[in-house]
């Protein structure tokens, strides 16, 4: 599903230049769940903005469903995103002003849905993260791992293929995070392919595959052994 061949990503600081990613090779099949582990400055969110489509390469090549996208422009990048990643994030990045079935929509609405299917599809989603009772919260209203619960059900709106979390559990609390990542393993469950960003080596263990990066170079890939 994901094949990422010799990438480098140098990024210009003045008059350095920083390597962030130092020909990284990486392929993730369908319906895995693989967690990219690495400390801070070890090149994994740069990494994940290659995964996610949010940025471009310096060089090397990214294929998704064998399709190169490393080569694309923006507009056709968005449409890849929207087509086929659903994203998580650390910090939720839900819109304050809107309910939480408003902030599901989001993605449905680039996607031209008309008002009523965006409705039901979110409705669906919401349900799917046990917040259907929540439909008209605003996040302010909201708990932190019920905002979590609703940055999923965004990401699952559009019935995404890849799930891309970003440190989904770092502004949870232990009990929360718990249940964050067993709703993380149900959509594995159901056919998701699952890339888990996170410098936590136990949240790591959780997933099938780690990938552990150091200096912008992968130093360790392997499967995780059965629990």
């Amino acid at each position: 599903m994901i094949k990422i061949e010799n990438m480098h990503k140098v990024y210009s600081m003045g008059d350095n230049d920083v390597r962030a990613l130092n020909g990284v090779s990486l392929h993730i099949k369908p319906n895995e769940f693989i967690a990219i582990v690495g400390p801070s400055g070890s090149g994994k969110s740069t990494l994940m903005n290659m995964i996610g489509c949010l940025d471009a390469p310096t060089s090397g090549k990214y294929y998704i469903d064998n399709m190169e996208v490393s080569t694309l422009k923006d507009d056709a990048l968005a449409d890849i995103r929207n087509k086929k990643i659903g994203f998580i994030f650390q910090g939720f990045n839900l819109l304050n002003k809107l309910t939480a079935i408003e902030n599901v929509e989001l993605p449905l609405i680039y996607r031209g849905i008309s008002k009523s299917e965006r409705y039901r599809l979110s409705q669906l989603a919401l349900d799917r993260v046990g917040l259907g009772d929540r439909t008209h919260h605003r996040p302010n209203e909201l708990s932190g791992g019920q905002q979590q619960r609703v940055a999923i059900a965004r990401a699952l709106s559009t019935s995404p293929p890849i799930i891309l979390a970003d440190e989904p559990t770092g502004a949870l609390d232990s009990k929360s995070g718990t249940e964050i990542m067993k709703m993380l393993h149900e959509i594995h469950e159901a056919g998701n392919t699952i890339v888990l960003i996170t410098h936590d080596n136990d949240i790591a263990k959780q997933a099938d595959r780690i990938v552990r990066m150091h200096d912008g170079e992968i130093v360790f890939d392997s499967e995780v052994e059965a629990r």
